[in-house]
């Protein structure tokens, strides 16, 4: 199953790249970065069975766990892709937020975009080494 970030907005070279760049790295899943300008740009045309994720203040707080258990699900029934979509400075409207299958928050603080790139790639990180056994993450 293809873990898909798009994003608006360009990293270019920063530490919050570097972050990325670190987690995705260890990803062992397929895994695709699209970037997409602040305004417009063409989003990457959507697959059958492709789950919708948007990085949204207004969505449901999940723990490390119950992230990686949902990724789980997906993979299980058949998912192809699971796009992440963080949207641009103001966010997503109600049409899009309508759209997905997911609404994901990561608290109810607004994170800078670059930043909410690098924590959804760690949580990609850990939810996939929560599902291989690995030790990373530590319950506690």
């Amino acid at each position: 199953m293809l873990l898909h970030i798009v994003a608006r907005g360009r990293i270019g070279r920063s530490p919050e790249a570097d972050l990325v760049a670190r987690y995705v790295k260890r990803i062992g899943w397929p895994m695709r970065i699209t970037e997409l300008p602040d305004t417009g740009g063409k989003l990457p045309a959507l697959e059958a069975q492709t789950i919708r994720v948007l990085l949204d203040e207004k969505g449901e707080v999940l723990g490390s766990l119950d992230f990686a258990r949902r990724l789980e699900r997906w993979r299980d029934t058949g998912t192809r892709e699971v796009r992440f979509l963080i949207g641009a400075a103001d966010g997503f409207g109600d049409a899009e937020r309508a759209e997905a299958d997911l609404l994901l928050s990561f608290g109810r603080a607004t994170w800078p975009h670059l930043l909410a790139r690098a924590m959804l790639a760690e949580q990609l990180f850990r939810a996939t080494s929560i599902l291989a056994g690995h030790p990373y993450h530590r319950e506690g």
